[in-house]
């Protein structure tokens, strides 16, 4: 086990004369006259340690299996490095190799690979320079998420992750069943396990929705899925949500919530992993900063779905998919707003109700709900809420409206009960993980921003 105080990253912070030991893989391994230099990282560290074995210190048998891909350890003492880029390298007295990789066969050292030719090797592709410090800001993200919301009192909850009822309507749904479906029997859900039909959930909202309405403000963080057969670079069939719910909270309440929630997750991120997003800018996105400084420095424009739709048409540009009253808004329109009228992150509210959830409230206009989307440059909509039906009679009809579409009135008698026994308006929203890491990391395929990625055909690893 590498202690506190022994990871890379800590030794490179440390002072020259100081004893340690080292542990990781070897990145590369080149050698001197009378001496050897291995490039050395535990994956803590955009930069790697360099290791300087004399000749004759180590026996020469464990130098040659010294390679890259090779895990091992190396105890000496850390000296003043003359290389570039780090203050300090260890001289190494004795050096244990743990593991061997054959040159003639690790993937890594066999040919050039780009990222689409990694994404079949995901039990390797996280020692590569991306993937680590891909997976380091996903690891610092998922601490500023939760740092957010702990600091200003949110309960953190858990929301079941079978579930029998679709929250957002999808339709597109992954089936959890313990019946034979291959004896060509017609399938009675009544004899399964949970004794109906049950899926993967799709969302943890409504669930939130439960415990909101006890403690006030709560949050969730955890996997959703969609058994949607899509192959674009921003779908996933298993991906995280994080999903926080308010009671005594209304739309203008969530915009705030949400623009504090993006700004904070970006200035924690930036002021963390500085080095991985040089890094990730200098390879994939060059305008990586300039962006996320930009959600920093203002506040987000807000507009009504109207004005939004009025902007469009007044553009003068001519949109693949056209711009009118009662269109979803696509990413050229969401992009166009962001990137070049505004130039800034947009919160667009008050849509139209046909368009959206059942449970988002209806407006006194009869024609729109109380739903908002934050839309930033460069990825469009980022993060999608709204206020809740508080009203009993008037979610109860929204909910017969869409029987015709296989809703159920009887499958929602306790998120009715919510509105009967102490109701009280609230309002929440979610943001994908993933879609998030694009938009800190640069990437352009959500399937390089999670370790392991699930989508139609795959389900390796």
């Amino acid at each position: 086990m590498i202690l506190p105080g022994s990871y890379v990253r800590d030794l490179l912070q440390q002072v020259p004369g100081t004893a340690a030991t080292a542990r990781g893989w070897v990145k590369t391994r080149r050698d001197g006259k009378n001496v050897h230099f291995i490039q050395l990282n535990d994956g803590s560290s955009a930069t790697d340690l360099q290791v300087v074995v004399d000749e004759g210190a180590v026996p020469p048998e464990v130098i040659a299996r010294v390679t890259t891909g090779a895990s091992i350890s190396a105890a000496g003492e850390l000296v003043a490095s003359p290389g570039k880029g780090q203050s300090v390298e260890l001289k190494a007295r004795t050096l244990v190799v743990h593991g061997a990789a054959d040159p003639e066969e690790y993937p890594l050292q066999k040919k050039k690979h780009n990222l689409e030719t990694l994404r079949p090797l995901g039990h390797l592709r996280a020692r590569t320079n991306t993937f680590s410090a891909v997976f380091r800001v996903r690891n610092v993200l998922a601490k500023a998420i939760h740092r957010f919301f702990q600091e200003r009192g949110f309960l953190f909850i858990q929301p079941p992750i079978i579930s029998s009822s679709d929250a957002e309507g999808a339709g597109s749904m992954f089936q959890v069943t313990t019946l034979d479906l291959e004896n060509g029997k017609r399938a009675d859900f009544r004899e399964d396990f949970f004794g109906c039909r049950t899926y993967l959930t799709v969302s943890g909202q409504l669930e939130a929705e439960i415990l909101a309405l006890a403690f006030a403000n709560v949050y969730t963080f955890g996997p959703t899925f969609r058994a949607e057969n899509s192959n674009t670079p921003r779908h996933l069939a298993e991906f995280y949500m994080i999903e926080p719910e308010m009671a005594f909270c209304d739309l203008n309440d969530d915009q705030d919530l949400a623009e504090a929630f993006l700004k904070s997750l970006i200035e924690q991120v930036i002021a963390e992993c500085r080095r991985d997003l040089e890094f990730l800018s200098k390879w994939y996105e060059p305008d990586l900063f300039q962006t996320l400084e930009g959600v920093l420095a203002g506040p987000f424009e807000r507009i009504s779905y109207a004005e939004a739709i009025s902007l469009l048409q007044q553009s003068g540009r001519s949109f693949e998919f056209p711009a009118e009253w009662g269109c979803d808004l696509q990413s050229e329109h969401e992009r166009y707003l962001t990137e070049e009228l505004l130039k800034k992150p947009v919160i667009v509210t008050n849509y139209p109700r046909e368009i959206k959830a059942f449970y988002m409230r209806a407006n006194d206009d009869g024609k729109t709900v109380a739903a908002m989307d934050v839309l930033v440059p460069r990825i469009g909509e980022i993060i999608g809420g709204s206020q809740r039906e508080e009203r009993y009679d008037l979610l109860l009809n929204r909910i017969r409206e869409q029987a015709a579409h296989g809703m159920k009135e009887e499958s929602y008698r306790w998120y009715l009960d919510l509105r009967r026994f102490g109701g009280v308006e609230h309002a929440g929203f979610g943001m994908g993980f993933e879609r998030m890491m694009m938009y800190l990391t640069g990437m352009k395929n959500i399937r390089d921003v999670i370790p392991f990625p699930r989508f139609p055909g795959n389900a390796e690893f």
